[in-house]
C-alpha cells in the first residue's frame, strides 16, 4: 500500500496511564479495544507540552514549542511552520479537519484543505499569561476546581454539543471520501474535545461506572507544604483554597471522566464502522492519540500543565499494515507522529528534518530503536519560567531554573513519589541529565523569548479589541447551493454519483 488513506482520531486530555496496553480493563471502550488489537500500541508516549495549543502545534509539526513559538493557549501558530497536513498535501493528499486543533492566529487551516467545524476555543491572544506577574490568577479564563465540585450528569453541554457536531461532519465526510469523486488519497483528522473537563457526562455513559473500582486516586492528596514548587503553583493557579473538595467530588469527577471515554468510544466506533462498511479499512491507516493527559486528582492535582505521568503521558496507537500489532514499551513522543505519517506515506522529510524534533516510529515498531531522548517543554499558566523534562529509559528528569530538580526511576517508582535528584547515590545521574538539558536548551534564551512573545501579544490584543473587532475564529463555509439537488445539476448524474457503493 504505497499511498494509504489516513484517519487520525485525536482526543483531548486523555490520561495515558489508562492505556497501558490499549484501554484499561475497567474502561467500557469496546471500539478502542478492537482498534488496539490491530495496532502498534505505545505504552509510554508523551506529549511535547502538557497544554492544548502548544501540545497540538508540536504534534502537527514535529517541533517543540521552543521552535514553533506556541508557548501557551494564546500564542500564534505561524503559517510558515510545516505540519503533517502540509507534507501530505504537498505529496498529493486531500487533507481535512473536523474538530478542535486550538490554532491561534489568522491562519486556521495550517495545511488542511478543508475544515468542517469551527474550534471550541478562541483563536485570539486573550488567554496570554503574564510572566511579569508571578502568582497572578486571571479568573475569567484560568482553570478552577469548579469542574470538580460541579461534576455529574447532563444530556447536553457545551463540550457535548461540540463533539456531536465534530462526529456528524466527520462521518459525512467519510462517506464523501468513499464515493471517490476525488481520486487523491486522503487524510482526515477528527479531533474531539472530550474527555476534557468539565467532568459532565450523559447519564447512559455515567451509569456504566456505578460500581467502578477506580474512582479513588491511587495516590491521595499531598499536603500543599509537601508538594514540589510547580505543583504548588498549579494549585494556586486553580484557586484551590476557594474550594472544599470532598471524597465524593473526586469520585464523581473521575466517574464522569471515565464515562466520557465511553462516549468517545461510541463516536469513534461509528466512524470506524463507516470505514469498514465503505470497504476502505485495508487502505486506511488509523492513528489514535491525545494531546495531553489529566491528573484526575492524583496527588491532589487536576487537569494538566505538569510533567507527572497523568498529565504528560498520552495514549498512542497506530494501525498500519507495515507496523505490526503489539506493545512497544520504549518512550516515544507525540512529536514522532508527523515523521511517522510521512514515512508511512512515502514522503521524504529530509528538507525539514534539521529542525524537526520527532522521529519516525516505523523502525521502532519493527524491533528497531528510537534514536534520542523524549523531550518536553512547558511555559504557560501556572509557571513563572519555562520547565523542561527528559524521559530516557527508566528515568524522567524535570528541571526549572526556579526549582530544585526532580529525578524519578519510573520502573521502581511509577507514581513518582521518590525524588532521587537530591540523593548522593544518584548525583552522577542527575549531573548527566543536567549536562544533557544544557545541550538541548538555552533556558535563559527560552525564558526571554517567552516574555517577549507575551509582551507583543498583550499590545496587539488590546489594540485589536479597541474599536471594530474582526475575529480570527474559523467560519465553516456551508455551500448550500452545491448540496443535494439544485437546478444547475443533472438529477440522474447526481443520484448516481452520490450513491455508494454503486450497483446492486
Amino acid at each position: 500500500m504505497s499511498r494509504p488513506n489516513i484517519l487520525i482520531l485525536m482526543v483531548d486530555q486523555l490520561n495515558g496511564t489508562l492505556f497501558p496496553d490499549g484501554p484499561a480493563d475497567f474502561l467500557h471502550a469496546p471500539n478502542l479495544r478492537e482498534l488496539a488489537r490491530r495496532s502498534t500500541r505505545f505504552a509510554n508516549a508523551y506529549t511535547a507540552s502538557p497544554l492544548c495549543a502548544p501540545g497540538r502545534a508540536s504534534f502537527m509539526s514535529g517541533q517543540l514549542p521552543s521552535r514553533t513559538r506556541v508557548y501557551d493557549n494564546a500564542a500564534e501558530f505561524t503559517s510558515d511552520v510545516p505540519t503533517y497536513a502540509h507534507h501530505l498535501r504537498r505529496a498529493g493528499y486531500q487533507t481535512c479537519l473536523s474538530g478542535k486543533m486550538h490554532f491561534v492566529g489568522p491562519d486556521q487551516l495550517h495545511g488542511f484543505e478543508e475544515r468542517l467545524t469551527t474550534d471550541i476555543y478562541p483563536a485570539d491572544f486573550g488567554w496570554t499569561p503574564d510572566y511579569r506577574k508571578p502568582g497572578e490568577r486571571i479568573d475569567w479564563w484560568y482553570h478552577n476546581l469548579g469542574s470538580v465540585t460541579g461534576a455529574g450528569t447532563a444530556e447536553i453541554s457545551n463540550q457535548m454539543e461540540y463533539d456531536d457536531e465534530v462526529a456528524y461532519h466527520a462521518e459525512r465526510k467519510l462517506y464523501d471520501l468513499a464515493r471517490g469523486n476525488d481520486d487523491r488519497p486522503w487524510c482526515l483528522t477528527v479531533s474531539f474535545t472530550h474527555p476534557h473537563d468539565p467532568y459532565v457526562a450523559r447519564r447512559r455513559f455515567w451509569d456504566l461506572y456505578e460500581s467502578c473500582a477506580e474512582l479513588e486516586p491511587t495516590v491521595g492528596a499531598t499536603p500543599f507544604d509537601r508538594q514540589d514548587p510547580h505543583s504548588q503553583r498549579l494549585q494556586l493557579a486553580s484557586d484551590y483554597q476557594a474550594y472544599d473538595i470532598t471524597a465524593e467530588d473526586i469520585r464523581r469527577s473521575r466517574r464522569a471522566y471515565f464515562a466520557n471515554i465511553s462516549y468517545l468510544d461510541e463516536k469513534i466506533g461509528s466512524l470506524l464502522d463507516v470505514v469498514e462498511r465503505c470497504g476502505v479499512r485495508d487502505d486506511t491507516i488509523v492513528v489514535f492519540v491525545s494531546d495531553h493527559g489529566d491528573m484526575l486528582g492524583e496527588r491532589g492535582l487536576w487537569f494538566k500543565m505538569s510533567f507527572f505521568e497523568g498529565s504528560a503521558r498520552v495514549p498512542l496507537m497506530i494501525a498500519a499494515p507495515t507496523m505490526p500489532a503489539g506493545l512497544v514499551a520504549a518512550p516515544v513522543s507525540t512529536l514522532d507522529v508527523a515523521p511517522t505519517l510521512a514515512g508511512l506515506a512515502g514522503i521524504d522529510l529530509a528538507e525539514v528534518m534539521p529542525w524537526t524534533d520527532g522521529k519516525d516510529l516505523g523502525p521502532l515498531s519493527n524491533g528497531g530503536l528510537r534514536p534520542g531522548t523524549v523531550l518536553m517543554e512547558y511555559a504557560a499558566e501556572g509557571s513563572y519560567a519555562p520547565l523542561v523534562s527528559i524521559r530516557e529509559g527508566r528515568w524522567k528528569f524535570i528541571h526549572c531554573e526556579l526549582d530544585p530538580p526532580q529525578l524519578f526511576n519510573l520502573d521502581d517508582d511509577p507514581h513518582e513519589l521518590n525524588n532521587l535528584a537530591g540523593t548522593s547515590s544518584h548525583a552522577a545521574t542527575t549531573a548527566a541529565f543536567v549536562a544533557q538539558l544544557r545541550q538541548h536548551w538555552d533556558l535563559a534564551r527560552f525564558d526571554a523569548d517567552v516574555r517577549q512573545s507575551q509582551a507583543r501579544r498583550r499590545i496587539v490584543y488590546e489594540a485589536l479589541r479597541n474599536g471594530a473587532y474582526f475575529p480570527w475564529d474559523h467560519q465553516p463555509l456551508q455551500r448550500a447551493s452545491e448540496r443535494y439537488m439544485r437546478n444547475h445539476m443533472d438529477l440522474n448524474v447526481l443520484e448516481d454519483r452520490q450513491r455508494f457503493p454503486r450497483g446492486r
